[in-house]
């Protein structure tokens, strides 16, 4: 149950072995449990990703931006949120293995309202809608007919980043793949070795080996919390789990990242707890505990305590 879509038991020159593709898309790190409310991103993108490598042409040339209902939608209704509204080719794929991301009815209305509340313009390049002349008013036109409102001369809330141009499958996908290669690529085993033998007094490797837990135990609480974040996103509005007070924020960062942030950031403590664990063992290698029915702390108290009868 890795992060990666990559998949195998590889790993080149970083950590070692991957943990494959499929099953949960975020990973706790090694040593620990797999939180198992962890949200699996591979199940989101299977509905979303389109792989299409001869895909050209106008996305908005029939009416409705090429809307269409995966259940079947009648006339006259107005479609859902998860009915489709277009297909946007991805800004990130090689040409070789061009995907395009399915853009929901719910995500265009997740990008006009706050915190982004993108105008026509910015909404027609996220959707890679080509300029013509009358084109903010054609887009107009389009949202209208599903009951979405975008007024005409309506000015940006938000700060245009890099992750703007980005539909949330993308922003996800990029995500998955930035987990894959933090969980097999970074070079945990040798950072920590590398840190140890520059910074650490000999005199005292049981108090290094206490920060390093005590900094384990904080990164998990931080990553469990992360892997239950259920921002709406895609095709999908999971069950909150998390109390609504944290879990508006956690959304706001979702909303200005679409579904970049949070398993990004997931994929960094990875790494970082992937790092935090070679150094134990390199620690406990070089330096083994004589009395390993002590705890750290019950080692330091009784080194105290030698030093104060000297």
């Amino acid at each position: 149950t890795g992060i990666g879509g990559g998949g195998g038991d590889g790993g080149g020159g970083g950590n070692g072995g991957g943990n494959g593709g499929g099953g949960n898309a975020l990973v706790a790190g090694r040593g620990y449990r797999r939180v198992e409310s962890a949200r699996s991103w591979d199940a989101v993108l299977a509905g979303i990703v389109e792989t299409d490598g001869s895909f050209a042409g106008e996305i908005f040339k029939h009416d409705g931006f090429g809307l269409k209902s995966e259940k079947g939608m009648g006339l006259g209704q107005m479609p859902s949120g998860n009915d489709v509204f277009c297909s946007v080719p991805g800004r990130l794929s090689l040409l070789s293995s061009t995907s395009k991301y399915k853009v929901t009815v719910a995500e265009v209305q997740r990008r006009l309202a706050p915190p982004e509340c993108l105008n026509a313009s910015l909404l027609g390049g996220v959707l890679r809608r080509a300029k013509s002349k009358n084109g903010g008013r054609i887009l107009r036109d389009k949202l209208d007919k599903i009951g979405l409102n975008l007024p005409a001369g309506r000015r940006k809330a938000a700060n245009v980043t890099l992750l703007t141009s980005l539909v949330e499958g993308e922003a996800i996908h990029m995500a998955r793949d930035f987990g894959y290669v933090c969980e097999t690529e970074f070079p945990a085993r040798q950072i920590a070795e590398y840190l140890c033998r520059q910074h650490m007094d000999p005199i005292d490797p049981y108090r290094r080996k206490e920060l390093i837990m005590n900094t384990k135990t904080i990164t998990k609480e931080l990553m469990d919390l992360l892997n239950q974040d259920r921002s709406p996103l895609c095709n999908t509005r999971p069950q909150i789990i998390l109390d609504p007070s944290i879990q508006r924020h956690l959304s706001h960062f979702s909303l200005m990242t679409h579904g970049f942030g949070s398993p990004a950031i997931v994929a960094a403590l990875t790494a970082i707890q992937n790092f935090l664990t070679e150094s134990l063992k390199h620690l406990e290698k070089n330096y083994p505990s004589t009395n390993s029915h002590l705890t750290v702390s019950q080692s330091l108290d009784l080194k105290s305590k030698d030093m104060e009868k000297k």
